[in-house]
């Protein structure tokens, strides 16, 4: 395509004119901050105003003007506002184009090399000025106008500093550094469990103590702001964006430190979720199952989804649908133990998948010694998996056919509910406490393993979980 000046009356094209450059139109500059986007709309604004044309029906992308219509020949940096090639404004609105005279110099640019001349004037003296003072500073002995001139500046470079340090201290004031802090939670229980759904500033510095060597370092944020913006990504499922901004540090910055803390939590705190011996949960055992099950009852299991987003791939899509939910999930396995701490957690699965088979294949039986009662829904049909682990299961009555249950499966029935419900309890727990396990979870927390098979959204299953087993139980040991 031959390029052509747009200006109305100029006939410049490239195939004709030799040594002339063109110029597109300045596009709007949105990725560089506010004030790049504003100086770049404004320039763009009086470009057309210059052109005095309709370009209702044009395509802007392939507009184009020559050089012989800036003062020196070519446009202007963005930012040097003053420079009169900022805008073209030669030769415009229909009259001829005609080349200058050699060592011509148009009114525009001559008062813009005399401002450039005065701010270079003033700069170099300013610079004589300061290294006069620090001359004066060294010698011993001044002159009586010399040592006012230099006392005078002295005081307004004083006065100006205290304006600074005032200015300062009230940035540290109203920072991130005071909101986010060891002192700012310290003696105020109800603030750490409403930021970070601990028990108490105890508890929360017990897991700082104990992470506090593995957290990764930042120049911009201390150990304990990382660890707190961590507990509060899961606690509010706050964006990357809104962190960046409370934090005041960059988006790529606030991502690399939430996945270096996400793994060192899962690492570090993954043992909270442990399996305890037969003889830890013999004397542990709450009342309300010794008097239905006695002290065998090992785990209460059940199976809770999270919502995510509709892959992209036909078989990954309907792997995770659940006809239950009616909507793409993943799925874990979670074991409680009759106190209500979390005692096995699965990966994750996708929402198609059957209890049952997940049960069989994610390690659970693994768990189970002989004499072991499992405590499950009726969607978990394990009697024979489990029985040959010599391990018994409850599960509620079946109708099977019947019209109705007879009076012992209802009273057996209900003997379950009453203690099979601490599950959903604790499912709901978790939830509540932390939501980014309970919206719509972005499918990139579930696409890419590390080199164990572990997803993000695995990690963070554990961590939450983890989290929870450091809280007060959920069921009365009397």
């Amino acid at each position: 395509m031959v390029l052509k000046c747009g200006v109305y009356g100029c006939s410049n094209k490239a195939d004709r004119e030799e040594g002339l450059q063109y110029f597109r139109l300045p596009a709007i500059i949105t990725n560089q901050g506010s004030l790049a986007e504003k100086l770049s709309t404004e320039r763009r604004h009086q470009w057309l105003v210059k052109l005095n044309q309709n370009f209702a029906d044009k395509n802007l992308g392939n507009l184009r003007i020559c050089s012989e219509h800036f003062v020196t020949g070519k446009k202007a940096e963005l930012h040097d506002k003053d420079n009169p090639d900022w805008v073209p404004s030669l030769k415009l609105g229909g009259q001829k184009v005609t080349t200058p005279n050699p060592g011509f110099i148009s009114p525009q640019l001559g008062r813009y090399n005399r401002i450039q001349q005065r701010t270079k004037r003033k700069l170099d003296l300013d610079t004589e000025e300061v290294y006069d003072i620090q001359q004066c500073d060294d010698s011993t002995t001044t002159q009586g106008t010399q040592t006012d001139i230099d006392s005078r500046y002295m005081e307004g470079m004083q006065s100006e500093l205290t304006a600074l340090r005032t200015e300062i201290d009230y940035l540290k004031s109203v920072s991130v550094s005071s909101k986010i802090s060891e002192e700012a939670f310290q003696g105020n229980d109800v603030k750490v469990n409403c930021f970070t759904g601990l028990a108490s500033f105890a508890t929360l510095m017990v897991l700082f103590n104990y992470l506090k060597e593995f957290i990764p370092v930042s120049d911009s944020l201390t150990k304990f702001q990382i660890l707190m913006m961590t507990l509060l990504r899961f606690r509010f499922n706050l964006s990357v964006l809104f962190l960046a901004h409370e934090f005041n540090i960059s988006q790529p910055t606030v991502s690399r430190l939430l996945n270096s803390m996400i793994d060192v939590m899962y690492y570090r705190l993954k043992r909270c979720i442990n399996w305890p011996e037969r003889e830890t949960l013999v004397k542990t055992m709450p009342m309300q199952f010794r008097k239905h099950f006695g002290t065998k009852c090992a785990v209460i299991i059940d199976c809770f989804e999270i919502f995510i987003e509709n892959p992209s791939n036909v078989k990954a899509r309907a792997e995770t649908w659940s006809a239950y939910k009616h909507h793409n999930t993943v799925k874990f396995l979670i074991g409680i133990t009759p106190t209500g701490s979390v005692s096995f957690l699965s990966k994750s699965w996708g929402g198609r998948v059957s209890d049952k088979y997940i049960t069989e294949h994610c390690g659970f039986l693994d768990k189970i010694l002989p004499g072991d009662l499992i405590l499950a829904d009726r969607g978990f049909d394990i009697k024979e998996s489990v029985g040959s682990l010599c391990g018994h299961v409850y599960t509620p009555a079946f109708t099977r056919g019947q019209r109705q249950l007879s009076a012992a499966d209802i009273e057996s029935t209900r003997k379950l509910a009453n203690v099979r419900i601490h599950v959903e309890r604790i499912i709901g727990t978790v939830r509540q406490k932390y939501p980014i396990l309970n919206g719509t979870v972005p499918i990139r927390l579930i696409m890419g393993k590390d080199e164990n098979g572990l997803t993000m959204i695995d990690k963070i299953g554990v961590v939450c979980c983890s989290l929870i087993n450091l809280n007060n139980p959920v069921i009365c040991s009397d």
